[in-house]
């Protein structure tokens, strides 16, 4: 899988532009706030029908404009597949897949798989359980429309069961039709919770060796789900927590609070760990990412570095370098040294200024 060629119009601080891309190593330079991270976003746009940096539609669309147009081509096993989306400043945004409207989000995903990693990520070890489970779901919907179904019931039954229970606060009164948003919530949380279980499972038979050889096979990891409730316990708790529910007007269990916990040789490194501890097992979970899309998917997924490898020391940069053998992979950066220090190979290089995007001959990189 790669992406051939992507165009914007009066997106973000673009009014116009196209890009084409190598199925290689495409490297996007500037200074910043030029607009490298934009091009980043309207691709993971395009994967997943949601930006990386807001919920707010209206904010990818040019100042000034009503709209904004986003054009994506990808080669899946040597077929195109085009993606549009439309996005407006007063309706929802449209969505058309080779020409042809799409109904759900789910006919979407999973048609360019893309993972991304930005200096943000290197946080998400010592972040707070909200930005691990974004991980997990924005992952697991890419690879399994099921999954996607089943948490957005989840979500929409939680929203009416908080909706009750705010309403249930101030009537000082049980309403019976608690127990009809339970009995639904379980149903659709269980499944979200076997599937979360099986994806850490799958993870942690890549994981460690690829943390082992980037420690130099000092440090061993392993990924372990905390489970807010179990299958068998999760309709008894919520029956337990009604009245403090009723209380505060939320629901205080289900895997809408699930976390994840990082062992490095045995210890916590949410907690104890180091900053390179923890940097190194966000790099070695997104590059087991990317195996497992391999192996799930027979295919490759398409690899986005915003910015990130400045924030690596060498031993990093290398590693992850050597890792982008025979994967797209799409680089912001403020300069090339690091990629011409470690002899990368590039495919094409283009300079980013003020929403304009120029090829640059890679004969004359300095």
């Amino acid at each position: 899988m790669f992406i051939k060629s992507l165009s914007l119009k009066d997106y973000r601080n673009y009014e116009y532009c196209v890009v084409n891309f190598s199925n290689g190593i495409n490297i996007l330079f500037g200074k910043n706030a030029q607009g490298k991270t934009n091009i980043i976003e309207a691709i993971y746009l395009c994967a997943t029908s949601k930006s990386h940096r807001t919920s707010n539609d209206k904010e990818l669309i040019n100042l000034g404009n009503s709209e904004a147009h986003i054009k994506l081509t990808v080669n899946k096993q040597g077929i195109d597949e085009v993606i549009d989306i439309h996005i407006k400043k007063n309706n929802r945004k449209g969505i058309a897949i080779n020409r042809i409207p799409i109904k759900k989000l789910n006919e979407l995903l999973g048609i360019v798989n893309v993972i991304i990693f930005s200096p943000e990520d290197l946080g998400l070890i010592k972040n707070g359980p909200k930005e691990r489970r974004k991980f997990l779901n924005l992952e697991l919907c890419q690879l399994d429309n099921i999954y996607y179904h089943n948490l957005q019931q989840y979500q929409k039954i939680l929203k009416q069961r908080n909706n009750l229970l705010k309403n249930l606060k101030k009537i000082n009164k049980i309403d019976e039709t608690i127990s009809i948003w339970d009995n639904q919530l379980v149903q659709y949380g269980i499944k979200i919770i076997n599937r979360r279980e099986e994806f850490i499972n799958d993870l942690n038979e890549i994981i460690n060796k690829i943390h082992s050889d980037i420690s130099g096979n000092k440090e061993n990891l392993k990924i372990v789900y905390e489970k807010n409730v179990s299958n068998i316990d999760f309709k008894q708790k919520l029956e337990n927590n009604l009245e403090k529910d009723i209380r505060f007007g939320t629901t205080s269990v289900g895997p809408h609070r699930d976390d994840m916990m990082f062992l490095v040789n045995g210890i916590d490194i949410r907690k104890y760990g180091s900053q390179g501890q923890q940097r190194t097992a966000a790099l070695s979970l997104k590059l087991s990412e990317i195996k497992l899309v391999v192996d799930k998917m027979d295919d490759t997924p398409i690899l986005l570095l915003d910015d990130v490898l400045s924030e690596l020391d060498d031993d990093r940069q290398k590693y992850l370098i050597n890792s982008l053998e025979n994967i797209q992979t799409i680089v912001t950066c403020t300069g090339v040294e690091d990629y011409i220090k470690n002899s990368i190979d590039i495919g094409k290089l283009y300079q980013v200024s003020e929403g304009n995007v120029t090829l640059y001959d890679l004969h004359n990189k300095k």
